[in-house]
């Protein structure tokens, strides 16, 4: 399996996970670069990702929703608070109306995602800060770890399919 640790620490108020892929750095920051790729895997398989905006520079916004199986669609941004092409990005992240506007009922949670070579493979983290303790257990309660669980298990099938093309 790709995750190769999930780590929620209620102390520092975050969760981290590391997933390792047989494909080099640059090829893993395309993922992130390339929102048609992004939407092939960002949201676990049974809320795909479709994103109407990506900005992949620092200060750029992404906005984005997913759809449900029954057409229930939530809505998300991001800011690019951070880019250092290939191996770091950090965005703010929140939730939306369904016209884009951020909606703060959840807060806004703070995503740093480094790449690094391991031999031949790469080992992507994942870490996300929560704003307090309630945040996290709200998104936790929603399912935010077997969702990130779930969407990162798409991505070597993707990298598989671009490598040979």
């Amino acid at each position: 399996m790709t995750v190769v640790s999930v780590d929620k620490n209620v102390e520092k108020l975050s969760l981290t996970v590391v997933a390792e892929f047989d494909a080099d750095v640059e090829r893993v920051w395309k993922i992130w670069e390339d929102p048609r790729q992004l939407e092939r895997w960002w949201g676990p398989p049974t809320w795909p990702a479709t994103f109407e905006t990506h900005e992949f520079t620092t200060g750029g916004k992404a906005s984005y929703y997913m759809t449900g199986p029954d057409g229930t669609k939530a809505h998300g941004w991001w800011r690019f608070t951070t880019i250092n092409a290939p191996d770091h990005l950090e965005f703010d992240d929140g939730f939306a109306d369904e016209h884009g506007a951020p909606d703060d009922a959840l807060g806004v949670t703070h995503a740093s995602v480094k790449l690094e070579p391991v031999g031949d493979r790469t080992r992507m983290t994942i870490s996300t800060a929560f704003e307090s303790e309630d945040q996290l257990q709200k998104m936790s309660e929603m399912g935010m770890e077997e969702g990130l669980r779930e969407a990162i298990s798409q991505i070597d099938t993707l990298l598989a399919e671009t490598a040979n093309a």
